[in-house]
C-alpha cells in the first residue's frame, strides 16, 4: 500500500497560517510570507524538498486551502493557483458543500468530497495507485489525518519567524510517537522529516 505523506511550512512556534484569513490574505495576518520564502526566494537551495512536495500520485486538501469561501460555492472560484495549479494530479478537497469535479490545465482535477476524511483518503489511494498520497494542508486538515493515525511521514519546513496566533500544527492532536528521519538546515528554513509510528 502507498504511504501517506505531508509537507507543511510552519513558523518556529508551529503556525501554518496567521489569523484573519481572507481572499486577499489567504494565509492571514502577520509576516506570513516568511513561511514560504524558502520555496520562492531560494528554490535552487531547496530543490529536493520542492520536488518532493509535488511528487505524490494524489493530494488531499481542506476547503480553506482551496479557497476562502464559506457556505455554498461561488462556482467562479477555481482555487488560488490560476488555470494551471502545481499539482498535475487528482486533488480531493474536503467540504460540506457538493460541487462537480473541476478539471484544470496540466492534469489537475479537483474533486470535492463531502463524506469525510476516510472517503477522501480511499479515493486518493485509488487515484494514486502505487504512488504516495499527500495531505496538502492546511493545518486543520493535517491535524485531522494525524488524529486518525493516517500520516506515515510528516515533513515540516520550519521558518525562523514566530506568528503568535493562527492555525497551528498539532492542535487537538494526541501524543504522537515520532521518529526523526532527517533534518537539513538551509538559508531560510530548517527541513525536519518525521516518521509517524503507529
Amino acid at each position: 500500500m502507498s504511504s501517506v505523506v505531508c509537507d507543511i511550512s510552519i513558523s518556529a512556534d508551529g503556525y501554518a497560517a496567521g489569523p484573519n484569513q481572507t481572499r486577499d490574505k489567504p494565509f492571514g495576518d502577520g509576516p506570513i510570507e516568511r513561511l514560504h520564502a524558502w520555496m520562492f526566494d531560494t528554490p535552487d537551495e531547496n530543490k529536493a524538498e520542492v520536488d518532493a512536495i509535488v511528487a505524490a500520485g494524489a493530494f488531499i486538501m481542506g476547503r480553506n486551502m482551496f479557497g476562502p469561501i464559506r457556505g455554498p460555492w461561488d462556482l467562479d472560484w477555481q482555487g488560488w493557483w490560476g488555470d494551471d495549479p502545481p499539482y498535475h494530479r487528482p486533488v480531493f478537497v474536503l467540504t460540506h458543500h457538493p460541487r462537480d469535479p473541476l478539471p484544470m490545465r496540466g492534469g489537475t482535477t479537483f474533486t470535492f468530497v463531502t463524506d469525510g476524511i476516510e472517503s477522501a483518503l480511499a479515493q486518493a489511494r485509488a487515484a494514486a495507485g502505487e504512488q504516495d498520497v499527500a495531505i496538502a494542508g492546511g493545518a486543520s486538515t493535517v491535524n485531522q489525518y494525524l488524529r486518525a493515525g493516517h500520516i506515515d511521514e510528516l515533513r515540516t519546513h520550519v521558518a525562523p519567524v514566530t506568528l503568535g496566533a493562527g492555525e497551528r500544527l498539532f492542535d487537538g492532536v494526541p501524543a504522537l510517537d515520532l521518529e526523526l528521519a532527517s533534518t537539513r538546515g538551509a538559508t531560510l528554513v530548517t527541513h525536519i522529516t518525521y516518521r509517524v509510528r503507529p
